[in-house]
C-alpha cells in the first residue's frame, strides 16, 4: 500500500513540477504561453508589488498562511518517516544448530499462521502481520469471531494450536503477541 501511495504522490509531484517549469520555461524564452498564464514575458515578475501588498492588513491572512505552510512540513516529515518504518518483516532468521542459519519467508509463515486460525471453530478471517526484528519477531494478530464464538476459547486455540505450532517450527523461544478480535456483524435472528 505504502508503495502505491509513494508512486502515485511522486508522479502527480514530477507531473505537477514539469508543467509549471515548462510554462516558466516557456515564458522566460518569450515562447507563446496560455492566455491565462499569470506570466507571460521574460521581463515579467512572479509577484507584482501590488499582489504582495494585497492582504498585507488582513488579520486572517498570516495565521493562515503559517498554518497551511506548518500542515505541510508536517505531512512532509510524516511521509519521510514513514519510508523508513516497515510495516512487516520480510524474513526471520532460525538457528538450524550446526552455526549455519536459514531464512523462513515472513508472508509464507504469516499464511500458515492465517490457515491455523481460521482452522478453529468460530474464527471467520484471520490477518497475521510479523514485525520486530529478523531474529526476535512479534505478531499482530486481528481475528473476526462468529457470532456465537467465545472469545476466551478463541485466544487460547490461538495460543496453543497456531503460534504455538508457529515457535516449534521456527524454533524460537518466544513469538510475543498482540491480538485484537472482532465479531461479525450479523443481522438479529428472527423468533417465530
Amino acid at each position: 500500500m505504502l508503495r502505491r501511495v509513494n508512486r502515485v504522490l511522486l508522479g502527480l509531484a514530477g507531473l505537477l513540477l514539469l508543467a509549471v517549469g515548462g510554462a516558466v520555461l516557456a515564458a522566460g524564452f518569450d515562447l507563446p504561453v496560455p492566455s491565462w498564464w499569470p506570466w507571460s514575458g521574460p521581463s515579467d515578475v512572479l509577484l507584482s508589488e501590488a499582489d504582495r501588498q494585497r492582504w498585507r492588513d488582513e488579520g486572517w491572512w498570516w495565521p493562515v498562511v503559517i498554518a497551511v505552510l506548518a500542515l505541510l512540513v508536517l505531512l512532509a516529515l510524516w511521509w519521510l518517516l514513514a519510508q523508513f518504518r516497515r510495516a512487516r518483516l520480510a524474513e526471520v532468521l532460525i538457528d538450524t544448530g550446526d552455526g549455519e542459519g536459514a531464512a523462513v519467508r515472513g508472508r509464507a509463515l504469516e499464511a500458515v499462521m492465517e490457515a491455523d486460525a481460521v482452522a478453529q471453530d468460530g474464527v471467520s478471517r484471520a490477518r497475521i502481520a510479523l514485525t520486530g526484528r529478523r531474529t526476535a519477531p512479534r505478531t499482530r494478530v486481528a481475528l473476526r469471531l462468529e457470532p456465537y464464538a467465545s472469545p476466551g476459547d478463541a485466544l487460547t486455540s490461538l495460543t496453543t494450536e497456531a503460534l504455538a505450532n508457529a515457535r516449534t517450527s521456527t524454533g524460537l523461544p518466544s513469538l510475543p503477541t498482540e491480538a485484537r478480535l472482532r465479531a461479525v456483524k450479523h443481522r438479529a435472528r428472527r423468533v417465530t
